[in-house]
């Protein structure tokens, strides 16, 4: 088992919910630029968008397990392939090359039967006309307890002194496959060619030459954010310490995850008479805090309350830092333009 040893700093990313329009950017830039061309990473999606509320990716992993319960490790149940899902093969050949682009249809010839990454994307909850739906940007919480860590038999997982990432030495790992059943938030994958178990890097290469991790520099809505969390006046800082409106994904399960979320609003829900209830909630409070915990919802009177004074007119830190006047304050110390650099 392996041993948890503190880092000096810790790296932490926001995502605002209110914000992500679940276009996939992230995915496909992490995608791209990491788990792509290797073989046995075909399956993998380090970096996905989930829709809530939502079976997520894989299928049904909050009910999965893993993480700690009273202090102790908890070993949960691994996801199967078919539950992760992963890449297809479609007609591309007989569709677009092969002359019969008029008489067929493209369509998968291969992969996940019932499953995939965004599988379950924009089908939400409620009822007609009170619907709702949010989008959940999901990657290695690079977490401060790592539950992975502790429960890797070879030692070949740990925790960055200087930045806090989670990364893992490939040539320890030797496939136990542990730390897929400790992760609670199942964003660890196998890699059956090599006999490995890879998962969100962070984008430490980036991060050393002072650039943001793709999934954050990416983003077109620019919804995330990223810095240390102790960076006493950073957004990042100023969002999960001063205002408390950035909260982790199921802090229960007791790994101190490091990927922060401003809970979303929603449209005040329709009354019978076509009128809308402002004092009612769409999304319902509960399943908020299912996700985030009970400090969702004094979260989420900061928000409203700061809102109302912006459309008042008034000046309102927060949304100010929301609404993100210019977008390379969201990457903190980590603003350098990654085509200025030679990689090596």
């Amino acid at each position: 088992m392996g041993t948890i040893t503190p880092s000096k700093r810790q790296l932490a990313w926001v995502f605002d919910l209110n914000k992500c329009i679940g276009c996939q950017t992230c995915s496909v830039a992490c995608k791209v630029l990491w788990p792509n061309e290797d073989k046995g990473t075909e399956a993998m999606w380090w970096m996905t968008v989930n829709t809530q509320p939502g079976q997520g990716t894989p299928r049904g992993w909050e009910e999965m397990g893993g993480g700690y319960q009273d202090g102790k490790l908890e070993l949960g149940r691994m996801a199967t392939d078919e539950e992760t899902g992963g890449g297809w093969d479609f007609n591309y050949d007989e569709v677009l090359r092969g002359g019969h682009g008029r008489s067929t249809h493209l369509k998968k010839i291969s992969g996940s039967k019932t499953w995939g990454m965004n599988w379950d994307e924009d089908e939400g909850g409620g009822e007609f006309p009170n619907a709702y739906y949010f989008y959940l940007p999901r990657l290695c919480n690079h977490c401060t307890q790592p539950a992975c860590l502790e429960a890797c038999p070879n030692d070949a997982i740990f925790k960055r002194e200087e930045d806090g990432l989670v990364l893992r030495d490939e040539d320890a790992c030797q496939g136990a496959q542990q730390c897929r059943r400790a992760c609670p938030y199942k964003k660890i994958y196998f890699n059956r060619d090599r006999n490995v178990s890879q998962h969100c890097i962070g984008c430490f290469p980036r991060i050393e030459k002072g650039v943001a991790p793709a999934c954050v520099r990416q983003c077109p809505g620019r919804a995330a954010f990223i810095g240390f969390d102790d960076d006493e006046g950073s957004l990042v800082e100023k969002l999960i310490r001063k205002w408390k409106v950035a909260l982790p994904l199921h802090p229960e399960r007791g790994t101190g995850p490091n990927v922060y979320y401003v809970p979303p609003l929603a449209p005040a829900p329709l009354q019978d008479d076509g009128g809308f209830n402002e004092g009612g909630d769409r999304i319902p409070p509960a399943y908020l805090e299912s996700l985030f915990g009970p400090e969702v919802h004094g979260a989420l009177d900061v928000l409203r309350t700061e809102l109302e004074k912006k459309r008042r007119g008034q000046e309102s830190e927060l949304m100010d830092i929301l609404i993100l006047y210019r977008w390379k304050d969201a990457l903190g110390h980590l603003s350098r333009d990654p085509a200025d650099i030679r990689w090596g």
